[in-house]
């Protein structure tokens, strides 16, 4: 069982989130913010994955820059990117080790298959 930080602006989204994870098996922490996100991040809990919107208070640099700021707290921690915009290869070229990008709308197949794919399982 993985400990998971999502971090997502939109309400519904968040829920659908943490039910697809807690439903297979994961335990899930949210945050609405980049603030909240590094509170969590600087606490003791033993997070495994953070599973990040790249677009955050309309902000499409918000994810990329928690994910820098995460894994400078946490090395080696790693990262699922979400978006409904397109990405640029620009932006894949900022993307932080040990991370994988996971489109919006997904389903919860998509999300295991991308927690498969950096080896997060229940």
């Amino acid at each position: 069982m993985a400990l998971i930080l999502i971090v997502e602006d939109e309400a519904q989204i968040l829920i659908l989130a943490e039910s697809y994870l807690q439903e297979h098996g994961h335990q899930t922490l949210s945050a609405s913010s980049l603030s909240e996100a590094l509170a969590i991040l600087d606490s003791e809990q033993p997070i495994d994955l953070l599973f990040t919107d790249l677009g955050l208070r309309d902000n499409l640099q918000a994810g990329l820059e928690l994910a820098k700021q995460a894994v400078e707290r946490r090395p080696g921690l790693k990262v699922l990117y979400t978006t409904g915009q397109a990405v640029t290869d620009g932006m894949k070229a900022l993307f932080v080790e040990h991370s994988a990008l996971l489109a919006k709308p997904y389903t919860v197949d998509q999300i295991l298959a991308s927690l498969s794919a950096l080896e997060i399982g229940p």
